[in-house]
């Protein structure tokens, strides 16, 4: 059985830092949209306007990835609070403590992540 108290710390933390870079990248997305939209629309002639839709693009794309992120740690907390935190979801088997410890919001084995990879 993983060590309960440390995952759950461990989760916590890596919730709330994905919770402070979502915050961060929502201001900035914020903050690029109202500049950009005092400025003329033509990114044709304007040095700046690609490389602002790119940033807020870039911007957008990454902040979709954090929170899915959190996603997966908020539900990893679940498993945890339910008694199933640790246990591959495809094969029932325990996960390794070293691979939560790098990935603790983890759903499979290392094996068995590894197949869901090829088949998709």
């Amino acid at each position: 059985m993983p060590n309960d108290e440390l995952f759950h710390e461990l989760l916590e933390v890596r919730a709330d830092h994905a919770r402070g870079q979502i915050a961060r990248l929502s201001d900035e997305i914020r903050e690029v949209t109202l500049a950009h939209r005092d400025t003329p629309a033509d990114d044709e002639h304007d040095p700046e306007g690609s490389t602002v839709t790119l940033e807020r693009e870039r911007d957008v794309a990454l902040l979709a990835s954090v929170e899915s992120q959190l996603t997966e740690l908020q539900d990893a907390q679940e498993r945890l609070a339910r008694g199933i935190y640790g246990i591959c979801e495809r094969c029932g088997q325990r996960i390794p403590p070293e691979r939560l410890e790098v990935r603790p919001e983890a759903r499979y084995c290392v094996a068995c992540a590894g197949i869901r990879a090829r088949e998709r």
